[in-house]
């Protein structure tokens, strides 16, 4: 809504021609007039930086000199401008004034809730004029358009590196005097960065405010967001140069680098044995801990008798041929063929399993109703149904499951997760007989069967 235009008084006499304000001085109206001139005669001999106003030259001006008269009684934080002060105090005494009517959060500045407000209306009013990216507020762009130009103007004293942002150059500062200015009052660790205290405080407070378009999942960081985002995208922008194969995320890489390294950055402190990932080091630990090998001396003895390690992931076994057995689990290996239709297994002891398919065998039974099953697991699985066990809890919800296929499933509701895809149009399905009887009534016009789960 347009402002209207005032009338001159004794109070104010001095009247803009443009809009109309009015101002208890001509010296006022005069620096008033500079914001519709675009007039800026106040130039700053370093950087030629030019300014409406001598007090916006001498404010600038400090970030040539260092200077930073307004210091924080609490920290000892200084400022070179007293509204930072301000803004600052308000980290130490928590106060938030500004609230967004939309989803309630709060902020302590009003310029932070402008552009907040801009993530609900989606506004991007800023673009640059060199790659066309749009940006919701103009000191963003600006920060954009240095990574065209490669302008570096703020250098460090201690050792010649040059940022771009002078807010950069402060982070960076600290690494050199050690400083950590920022501290969590819930647990009292303390950051270098403002923002790493507001990620940190989102472990106590649980707020997740990177949501997911696409399932409505929730996330405490952008980048987790973002690494989300790939399950539903099958983006994996991260590639090994020696065999090619692609990674969802950047660690993932990193830690399949090591099979062609042969780096082992992960140590037993009890046996010593060596290990290319965390996770292999801490299944191997079990192993400590599950035959109750504790010290150094009784254990080496038994890695030296009697166990054998996989140098992949780190499991234990008691026996050669076992471990040979789940090796073929890592290179793929399948000696075990099926003489009727073809199929290959890793162990002969699948391939009898399997076998029972094409003759029928059903050599476990169940005592309470009759029923028999080719494997034993499915007549475990089975018992289930009469004696209502449900061994597998969702740790989200509680919901409790007789299979750990069907938590597996279960979980998918709340990760968001759709791994099953269709070929024709897209369309990603959590159920793979979702998607068969999406296939079967979309693109086949057929109708599917009775079976509820195919």
């Amino acid at each position: 809504m347009r402002k209207p235009i005032q009338t001159p008084t004794g109070d104010k006499p001095f009247a803009c021609n443009v809009c109309g304000s009015c101002f208890t001085t001509k010296s006022y109206l005069e620096i008033h007039v500079r914001v519709h001139t675009g007039e800026k005669p106040y130039s700053c001999d370093m950087c030629r930086s030019a300014f409406s106003e001598k007090s916006h030259l001498k404010v600038h001006q400090r970030r040539h000199t260092g200077e930073r008269p307004y210091s924080c009684k609490v920290c000892g934080s200084s400022f070179s401008v007293n509204k930072s002060l301000k803004t600052h105090m308000q980290m130490h005494t928590g106060e938030k004034p500004y609230a967004c009517k939309v989803c309630g959060l709060e902020f302590s500045e009003n310029g932070n809730l402008k552009r907040h407000l801009k993530t609900h209306t989606g506004e991007k009013p800023f673009s640059c004029n060199v790659c066309g990216s749009l940006f919701s507020a103009n000191a963003n762009l600006k920060r954009h358009q240095k990574t065209h130009t490669g302008e570096k103007p703020f250098k460090c004293e201690a050792c010649d590196a040059a940022f771009s942002q002078s807010g950069t150059l402060k982070s960076h500062i600290r690494t050199h005097t050690g400083e950590i200015p920022y501290s969590c009052n819930v647990c009292g660790l303390s950051f270098s960065e403002n923002s790493n205290l507001k990620r940190h405080q989102r472990k106590h407070t649980g707020e997740k405010p990177y949501s997911c378009e696409v399932c409505g999942s929730s996330y405490s960081l952008s980048s987790s967001l973002k690494n989300h985002m790939r399950t539903h995208t099958g983006d994996k922008p991260y590639c090994c140069e020696v065999c090619h194969s692609s990674f969802s995320k950047s660690g993932c890489l990193k830690e399949h680098m090591r099979i062609h390294t042969g780096e082992k950055p992960y140590t037993c402190q009890v046996c010593h044995l060596s290990f290319s990932q965390r996770t292999s080091l801490k299944n191997h630990i079990r192993a400590h801990t599950k035959t109750g090998f504790l010290d150094c001396s009784s254990m080496q003895k038994r890695v030296d008798k009697k166990t054998f390690s996989c140098e992949i992931c780190g499991q234990i076994f008691s026996e050669k041929s076992n471990l040979k057995k789940h090796q073929r689990t890592h290179t793929g290996e399948k000696p075990y063929s099926c003489g009727v239709c073809g199929s290959s297994f890793s162990q002969n002891i699948t391939l009898k399993t399997h076998m029972r398919t094409h003759t029928g065998e059903r050599p476990y039974a169940c005592q309470l109703c009759e029923s028999s099953f080719a494997e034993s697991n499915a007549l475990k699985q089975h018992i289930r149904v009469h004696t209502g066990e449900k061994p597998y809890s969702c740790k989200v919800c509680d919901s409790s499951f007789s299979q750990s296929t069907y938590l597996k499933i279960h979980m998918r509701k709340h990760t968001g997760e759709k791994p099953y895809v269709c070929d024709a149009c897209g369309l990603p399905f959590s159920v793979r007989g979702n998607l068969k009887r999406h296939m079967l009534r979309t693109h086949t016009g057929k109708s599917p069967n009775s079976n509820r789960y195919l």
